[in-house]
């Protein structure tokens, strides 16, 4: 933008005028930026608009998993077990007694003398563990214990680890050992070869059976547990497929059994249905400021009177409106939840919500996650809304480009008033110049005017 050069030797408000003139040219461009200002307020408004809608998503998502219902509440009697569940479970007690836990099979080899000397030369490599044979090829990797090591833990289907322990025997202390990747019997290594390396076939050659002159092993074992005095075995320690829905960990042996109980757990689902609640009330709570005009100042808000806002509002309305569990009729209004009429907010009838929690679960459950389910229906209808290439992203898209458009405007205009400047300064330079050289003129007449005039006077 041209600023105003001083002027005055005329004696003319020159520089004041060209002010004014400066000042009345820039009205154009507060137009501009007023209406500037206004698409990026609301941008931003939009913004938290979809962030508002998102959120609310992001509630009736959870509200709308299956697992919100009927949860149950574990209980475990011992720190040597616990457990989780999942929607196959049911209510129930079981007496657990952990006699034995799953362990991994350990081969530990004759101590070496060195853990970077070679044994024998190349060779295959071949492990057999449930009648499978998985091979390496040793062929230019290097036989020594650190190569063998490293071949064996870079192989994700080997079904062992490898480590070296050093035992302090000297000329024998560093020992190989090969540990199961799981547990339990089925997963102990039953043969060992090395196909084209005899030295090293002689080394680490295994065929089962237990501990032989070379190899020291300690056996893998299966878990053994049970449970309401049904005995059970399994490969490892988290053991699955035997209570429906429940999956135990096991931590430790128990000389004793313990009880496991399991009870169903209406707050989670009632503390979703609430959060659902909470977040619909917020975004009403947003669409309002965002939306709201103030009688006394008389002034909008971003978005007062937006079309976008009130699809928003509308839409959600009809999600919440439309949805029923098609088995039996449930509705919102029967489990507790109704609309307050003066403000549109949801509210919430506690007893009403627990009763019916507890009483018809299934249909509350229907309502919520049925295919016209609540959730269901809000979450189709937020995507819609929220997606890339959805009602936000087409409208607020539209609004950047309305945005980069002002403020080409704003420059284009902007440049106009500085040239348009620029030659009012030159003209009122040039007309400057001219009144002050018409002033000098003008008192050098005088001058002379008055020299003649006292001159015939004199005479």
């Amino acid at each position: 933008m041209a600023t105003v050069s001083s002027l005055g030797m005329s004696g003319l408000p020159l520089t004041e005028l060209l002010q004014n003139l400066q000042t009345n040219e820039n009205q154009a461009l507060t137009a501009i930026q007023s209406r500037q200002t206004a698409a990026k307020a609301k941008l931003t408004a939009y913004g938290k608009l979809k962030d508002a809608v998102a959120s609310f998503q992001t509630a009736a998502q959870a509200v709308g998993k299956a697992d919100a219902f009927g949860a149950l509440s574990v209980k475990s009697g011992s720190d040597a077990f616990s457990a989780t569940t999942d929607n196959g479970a049911i209510p129930g007690q079981y007496s657990i007694q952990v006699n034995q836990l799953a362990s991994a099979q350990t081969l530990v080899y004759a101590g070496q003398a060195s853990r970077t000397a070679d044994i024998g030369t190349g060779g295959t490599l071949k492990i057999t563990i449930d009648g499978a044979e998985k091979s390496i090829d040793l062929s230019g990797t290097g036989t020594s214990l650190n190569k063998i090591m490293a071949a064996i833990n870079a192989d994700p289907d080997i079904g062992v680890n490898a480590t070296i322990v050093n035992d302090g025997t000297p000329g024998s202390q560093y020992r190989l050992l090969l540990t199961s990747r799981e547990t339990g019997e089925q997963n102990a290594v039953t043969n060992i070869t090395v196909d084209g390396n005899a030295d090293l076939d002689t080394f680490l050659g295994y065929s089962g059976g237990g501990s032989t002159a070379g190899v020291t092993v300690q056996d893998a074992a299966n878990a053994e547990l049970t449970i309401n005095g049904i005995a059970i075995t399994s490969q490892s320690n988290t053991v699955e497929n035997v209570i429906d829905g429940v999956k135990l960990t096991l931590n430790q042996t128990t000389t004793s059994a313990a009880n496991l109980t399991l009870t169903r757990d209406d707050s989670v689902a009632k503390k979703a249905i609430e959060d659902f609640v909470k977040s619909y009330n917020s975004l009403l709570g947003t669409i309002k400021t965002l939306t709201a005009y103030d009688t006394t100042a008389q002034t909008s808000s971003a978005l007062t009177g937006d079309s976008l806002a009130r699809s928003v509002q509308t839409r959600m309305r009809d999600a919440l409106s439309g949805a029923i569990d098609t088995t039996d009729g449930t509705t919102l209004a029967k489990i507790g939840i109704t609309t307050d009429p003066k403000t549109g907010e949801l509210k919430i009838d506690d007893d009403k919500l627990t009763d019916a929690l507890s009483d018809d679960l299934d249909g509350v459950k229907s309502l919520f996650t049925g295919a016209s389910g609540v959730g269901t229906r809000v979450d189709q209808t937020a995507e819609s809304l929220v997606k890339f290439g959805g009602t936000f992203s087409t409208t607020m898209d539209g609004l950047n480009k309305t945005i980069a458009d002002i403020q080409k405007q704003y420059d284009a205009t902007s440049d106009r008033i500085d040239q348009r400047m620029e030659t009012y300064r030159a003209q009122f330079t040039q007309l400057d110049a001219m009144v002050s050289q018409m002033n000098s003129l003008s008192s050098y007449l005088s001058q002379q005017l008055s020299a003649l005039s006292s001159t015939k006077s004199s005479k």
